[in-house]
């Protein structure tokens, strides 16, 4: 063990990780990366199966991000963003506006998603406050979906084991079951589902008209709540729904933006506009953090008024609008285009599609999921009642134990195993981590 090891072991607190195991199984020592491997201190390179959380887009260490980032940093490394303007943020905002669907005119910069959701409540309660509509003050929201760690963010998520300890702090909201079609809330068969469970969310906005602010959802990607994948009927039929009753439309687009489900954002492949779309991770690559939360003129003009005026938007961070994460952020941008991203993610989805449908035969794997550049492994303890593995089971563990030996990074979520790789991934890349993390699944889960 390195000393700097030693010194994250008496010192550092990480997340979504129970610390008590650490002695026994020390954290992951990663020194550097490259392309789509990370390196640890001991010369071992793994494959980043899951892009850094989500957020890795181009691979690690891409050239002209750092060279962008570096070029910025000579000008300008940061400055305050409240009435105060720099190039590389006009320049964004200008990018993302024009590849955003066409009702969205206004970005508002933060630094992560949980800070761009953030935005998205407060500027929608506000906006209907403004307007004289402060009984409109409750959102909607999807169970098991999930938004981000603040307060706000956990109070319109339903993902239990993230918000249970936090009550106190959290407002209400209305949760309806997420459209999770291999264990369908109104039990319908997924052949012959015509999105019966639209119908939950249609009585909850006619339970709580006029008081409903949002409706909130992750689009065709429900994340952290599994990597649940729903059709794009259900967000169509939600967006019309929002829109009969008066609701504003948030989309959290921090997982699936930029690329991951085949279009550039999910809500293209439903033909919808938001009132508001959140973004963040792979807006830069992966490599600094920065969020983005847009909006439509129409809610902007809410919040029109004199100087002083209790109308104004009064939020703000420190590194809102970064410029060298507003420059990483433009160089990503540009290397959509450069290596034709987009056209590479079609043909690996496929790939991917290919190669993990055939592990629904191994035993504990109830479902495989697929969307774009994501597959996951739904594990089960009785296939016929779909009972999930419960959180902690012992083959959770011997998997990503497994995956490590076999150079690849296999991080459940609950109980699902998946893959998010960066969409740079080559097709020898990708059937060499699926050779690897096959043969892990094999060994553990058929010697269970």
């Amino acid at each position: 063990m390195t000393d700097w090891q030693q010194k994250d072991l008496e010192h550092i607190w990480h997340p979504y990780t129970q610390m008590s195991t650490l002695e026994e199984q020390p954290p992951l020592p990663i020194e550097s990366a490259q392309g789509v491997k990370l390196y640890d201190a001991d010369g071992n390179w793994y494959y980043d199966t899951i892009a850094s959380w989500w957020c890795n887009v181009h691979g690690h260490g891409h050239p002209r991000i750092r060279q962008a980032v570096a070029q910025q940093m000579e000008r300008l490394d940061h400055t305050l963003f409240a009435a105060v303007a720099h190039e590389p943020a006009a320049d964004l905002s200008e990018r993302l506006v024009h590849m955003t669907p066409a009702p969205l005119r206004r970005v508002f910069y933060s630094d992560d998603g949980s800070t761009a959701v953030e935005v998205a409540l407060k500027m929608s309660i506000q906006s209907w406050r403004n307007r004289d509509r402060g009984d409109k003050e409750l959102f909607i929201c999807l169970d098991p979906g999930y938004h981000g760690d603040t307060i706000g963010c956990m109070s319109v998520s339903g993902v239990d084991l993230f918000r249970r300890a936090f009550g106190p702090v959290m407002f209400d909201s209305v949760s309806v079951p997420a459209p999770f079609c291999y264990r369908c809330p109104v039990g319908e068969d997924s052949e012959t589902c015509e999105v019966e469970c639209l119908a939950l969310l249609e009585e909850a906005l006619e339970r709580h008209a006029g008081q409903t602010a949002a409706v909130i959802m992750e689009p065709l990607l429900l994340a952290a709540g599994g990597m649940i994948t729903y059709p794009t009927s259900y967000l169509s039929g939600a967006a019309h729904l929002a829109r009969k009753f008066g609701a504003h439309l948030i989309l959290d687009e921090v997982a699936t933006g930029f690329g991951r489900t085949g279009t550039m954002f999910a809500c293209r492949q439903a033909n919808i506009s938001p009132d508001f779309l959140c973004l963040s991770k792979g807006i830069t690559g992966g490599t600094l953090p920065l969020a983005a939360t847009l909006t439509t003129r129409d809610v902007f003009e809410a919040f029109l008024g004199p100087e002083g005026s209790e109308k104004t938007f009064y939020h703000g961070h420190t590194y809102t609008a970064n410029p060298a994460g507003c420059a990483a952020a433009l160089a990503s941008l540009n290397l959509f285009e450069e290596e034709e991203t987009l056209e590479n993610v079609t043909e690996r989805s496929e790939q991917l599609r290919e190669r993990t449908q055939p592990m629904a035969e191994l035993p504990y794997v109830g479902e495989v999921r697929n969307l774009g550049m994501m597959a996951a492994l739904d594990l089960v303890e009785n296939e016929e009642k779909r009972v999930p593995l419960p959180d902690g089971h012992e083959l959770l563990r011997e998997l990503y134990r497994a995956g490590l030996e076999r150079n690849v990074i296999l991080r459940p979520i609950g109980n699902v195993v998946y893959f998010f790789p960066p969409l740079c991934t080559t097709e020898d890349e990708l059937d060499d981590m699926l050779d690897r993390a096959g043969e892990a699944l094999n060994e553990v889960l058929r010697s269970a």
